[in-house]
């Protein structure tokens, strides 16, 4: 069983990787860490946190744009191109099938992060009077390695990426120590929005599961949009609004998942809030997507089983 999700998986960030539109926000992103550095330069004393902020801010939404993007078309592909047909004729359930493509998907997103979050920390270290050598030397050779690993691993050229992505985030975090508040912002930052995306991962194939692209896209958009003003909607003013627009809302609120977990304010994620460390906060933020997730998809599955591909 875990074989056959596995080979899912690894198929869906293969065919992932190599879209136009995957590369192209990854490039976006990389210009923002750029645009951070000339808005930080125009800030008093306060380059670190303009940095740190605005690149954990687009790293959110890069990757949540990325997770509905590849859920709302992964699977749609698939049917489109009717290769799905050949692949639920041989002895794989639907749902093995399923957790896969969403495997996949997530683990695209997550290797994406991985790499903008590098890309963050090298910005954060040169912002933090680091040493240009101490910052160009380590990458340099992370780009010799990878150079190396492509080419020497010809069948297999784009899984050189996974490893290569969090060993690089790994060795920017390092070179970013000068700044080491900021630091752990961003890394906090970067695991929150993988919580996150882990949920709109979800949301995006339950919808894909029994809908075309663009309402899966439309859906998982408006479902993003709620859950990140979940905790506005919950206490709308009833003088204003009335009684019963403030229950809908605030039953909606209750029903979607809080994504605004997935954003705390940053002396959270600095642990300057007395009583509540910042790992743990980013522990139980973790448990709570495992359980959204999880919930989501056993729905995506009996949705997915009951459809007509005929």
């Amino acid at each position: 069983m875990l074989s056959r999700i596995l080979v899912i998986a690894l198929n869906t960030y293969r065919e992932a990787v190599r879209a136009r539109l995957l590369i192209g926000v990854f490039a976006v992103a990389l210009a923002t860490c750029a645009y951070a550095m000339v808005v930080a330069s125009l800030s008093l004393h306060n380059e670190l946190r303009v940095v740190a902020d605005l690149g954990v801010a687009a790293l959110s939404l890069y990757g949540v744009l990325v997770a509905i993007v590849l859920g709302s078309t992964s699977l749609y592909r698939e049917l489109e191109h009717k290769t799905v047909f050949p692949i639920l004729s041989r002895p794989i359930r639907r749902w093995e099938y399923l957790l896969g493509k969403y495997l996949g998907a997530l683990l695209t997103v997550a290797v994406f992060v991985a790499a903008d979050a590098a890309a963050i920390l090298g910005t954060l270290a040169l912002e933090a009077d680091q040493a240009m050598s101490k910052v160009a030397i380590p990458f340099g050779v992370m780009l010799v390695v990878l150079g190396i690993a492509i080419a020497r691993a010809r069948h297999s050229r784009v899984f050189v990426v996974i490893p290569w992505s969090f060993i690089l985030a790994v060795v920017m975090w390092r070179v970013a120590s000068p700044a080491p508040e900021d630091r752990q912002l961003v890394v906090a930052g970067a695991l929150l929005s993988i919580c996150e995306v882990a949920i709109v991962a979800a949301v995006a194939t339950l919808f894909s599961s029994f809908s075309s692209p663009f309402l899966t896209a439309t859906f998982t958009a408006l479902v993003f949009v709620i859950g990140r003003s979940a905790d506005t909607l919950a206490h709308l003013p009833k003088r204003m609004f009335g009684e019963s627009v403030a229950f809908v809302f605030a039953a909606i609120a209750r029903i979607v998942p809080n994504l605004h977990v997935y954003v705390p304010a940053r002396a959270l994620l600095l642990g300057q809030i007395a009583g509540q460390a910042a790992w743990r906060y980013v522990g139980v933020a973790a448990m709570h997507a495992v359980f959204y997730s999880a919930a989501l998809l056993v729905i995506a599955a009996l949705a997915f089983r009951r459809r007509d591909f005929s």
